[in-house]
């Protein structure tokens, strides 16, 4: 049981890196040079960072972020929809990459590719695997322990000190129903030994 819920554990941890991982890589293309224009006329060049050509770059890096507390903080159904939508989201931002690693910008001045749009195709590609792995693989990640479940999921967990203070609030005496009780009050009327 306790090696089941280490490799449950390490499986979250390696998603949220996953997605730690995947923001760092979207922020960093987000904030690099894509392409060079060349100086025309004695004008100095150009120079467009990702996030000038694809400017739902940083979003998404917020997004895979945000997500490391979504994942988590849900389970079920509702971590496999955070699944989905990282998913699509990251086919979205590697379309945009790729786009962008193979069609250069029309300009009026010769253009040049720098390698940075391959971290966005990076973390891209980390982000749809964690998306997947959340979609496909939800049953075998750990969840938040039985108090943060539902009132229904869990199971009604009673502390035998509170209840006997309850009890006692309330009225009644806690050892009324306790075998073994009555007849050990010499006060109480029952024989303890041989008359």
């Amino acid at each position: 049981m306790t090696q089941t819920r280490t490799r449950k554990a390490r499986a979250l941890v390696a998603a949220c890196a996953g997605l730690a991982g995947s923001a760092a890589l979207l922020w960093a293309a987000s904030a690099t040079v894509w392409y060079h224009g060349a100086g025309v006329a004695g004008r100095p060049g150009t120079e467009s960072t990702g996030a000038q050509v694809a400017p739902s770059l940083t979003g998404v890096a917020l997004l895979a972020l945000a997500a490391v507390a979504a994942v988590v903080a849900t389970g079920g159904v509702l971590r496999r929809l955070v699944g989905a939508l990282l998913g699509l989201v990251a086919v979205v931002a590697g379309v945009v990459a790729v786009r962008a690693l193979v069609v250069l910008p029309t300009a009026p001045n010769p253009v040049a590719r720098t390698p940075a749009p391959l971290l966005a195709v990076a973390g891209a590609a980390a982000l749809l695997a964690v998306g997947l792995f959340m979609l496909l693989r939800e049953p075998r990640l750990p969840r938040f322990g039985s108090r943060y479940a539902a009132p229904g999921d869990r199971r009604a967990e009673v502390d035998p000190d509170r209840a006997a203070w309850q009890a006692l609030d309330a009225g009644m005496d806690p050892t009324a129903d306790v075998p073994g009780s009555r007849g050990d009050d010499p006060g109480d009327g029952a024989r303890t030994g041989p008359g």
